[in-house]
């Protein structure tokens, strides 16, 4: 499981260093794509594999799955930790959560998000003002 956030900068070669205690669930391989909130979500190569498959599962006829699943799984790219634990992150990744320098790491489960700086502490503090709200719709869904 992955919990916890982080603050990294992103190198001149387009490198973020993952957290030490993520990378031994990403030692055999994660892939990188867009996330929803415009942020990039890895997955380790297991987990993938499930969301891929869900994904696939979605019915063809139906235009907003075939977005869905266009838009996740176009953008994916297989990758690997280099040996100081870091992951490269494409142009085209970056362009689209518009990451420039500093990121937020961030474990949410099953996946890991990597936010603009900036674009975190902004999503962090509309959560904090509007909290109680969001719990009372949380609770709609059964939780």
């Amino acid at each position: 499981m992955f919990i916890g956030e982080y603050s990294h900068s992103i190198d001149d070669k387009s490198r973020v260093a993952i957290p030490i205690k993520f990378r031994n669930k990403l030692a055999d391989g994660c892939v990188v794509t867009r996330g929803l909130d415009n942020c990039l979500w890895i997955y380790p190569a297991s987990e993938w594999e499930k969301i891929a498959s869900g994904v696939a599962e979605l019915p063809i006829t139906s235009k907003n799955a075939r977005s869905f699943s266009r838009f996740i799984l176009s953008g994916a790219v297989d990758t690997k930790l280099d040996k100081v634990g870091r992951v490269n992150l494409p142009a085209y990744l970056k362009e689209y959560a518009g990451i420039k320098n500093k990121v937020t790491v961030c474990g949410v489960y099953n996946r890991i998000e990597i936010w603009p700086e900036d674009s975190w502490n902004n999503f962090k503090k509309t959560m904090e003002d509007s909290s109680d709200e969001v719990a009372e719709k949380i609770e709609e869904l059964g939780f």
